[in-house]
């Protein structure tokens, strides 16, 4: 799937001589996260988010006055600064994220979802030839697993086809265990080696849970109480 497939092309926006007032309400009244900054002719400028008005004077949850101390150790002038104006500045100019993360409306759910995760960003606007044509949230983003069809009847899978199935799954996989470790018998896959965590064990489990066709996990592992040096 692609960004085009699951955008949302009917944008809310604010512009950049919006109240923190306006554009709260707008955030609240269409239950979103984040929204465009646009300019008079359709450029973005900006993108606001809720995170942008999480400390405000206005309703008692500005950061408090730090000890002089405090503030000639920890903080730079720079800093300061640009905290009183997050809390205080009157319009969406002085507030807003300038720093736009923007994505073709062909890139990959994938590259999104590595693009989001680095960049700690819940919305990214969609643009064509330069223009807002739509934005991919995160929740946009999670929704697409709820339209994975999940009610589609387990396969019929022999015993080996499913052992060899568990086996690619891992293979590849430092914490994956060899195929001769692993025995399905009616459905049910017997896992047998020695891991050094829970992670792995879970990280296997999850492996050979998620083949199509397997009924139950039994697990045959071991955790050494010395974990041998690599």
């Amino acid at each position: 799937m692609l960004a085009r497939h699951i955008m949302t092309t009917s944008v809310v926006t604010a512009a950049p001589n919006m109240t923190i007032h306006e554009a709260a309400r707008l955030l609240v009244v269409n239950s979103i996260s984040g929204m465009p900054v646009v300019d008079a002719i359709g450029t973005i400028v900006g993108v606001i988010r809720e995170s942008d008005l999480l400390h405000r004077v206005e309703n008692g949850t500005g950061h408090a006055r730090r000890q002089w101390w405090h503030e000639l150790l920890w903080s730079s002038p720079r800093g300061q600064a640009a905290r009183y104006v997050k809390e205080r500045g009157r319009f969406v100019r002085d507030v807003m994220c300038d720093e736009v993360i923007s994505i073709p409306e062909d890139m990959p759910l994938a590259q999104i979802a590595d693009l989001m995760e680095r960049r700690h960003t819940t919305l990214v606007p969609v643009l064509k030839h330069g223009k807002l044509v739509g934005v991919v949230s995160r929740s946009k983003l999670i929704g697409t697993l709820v339209s994975v069809v999940a009610t589609m009847e387990p396969a019929s899978r022999d015993d080996a086809s499913l052992r060899d199935a568990i086996a690619r799954e891992m293979h590849g996989q430092r914490w994956g265990l060899p195929k001769q470790c692993v025995l399905v018998k009616e459905g049910i896959a017997h896992l047998w080696g020695v891991i050094e965590s829970t992670e792995e064990k879970r990280a296997i489990q999850i492996a050979a849970e998620g083949v199509t066709g397997v009924k139950r996990v039994e697990f045959h592992l071991e955790i050494p109480s010395v974990i041998p040096a690599v």
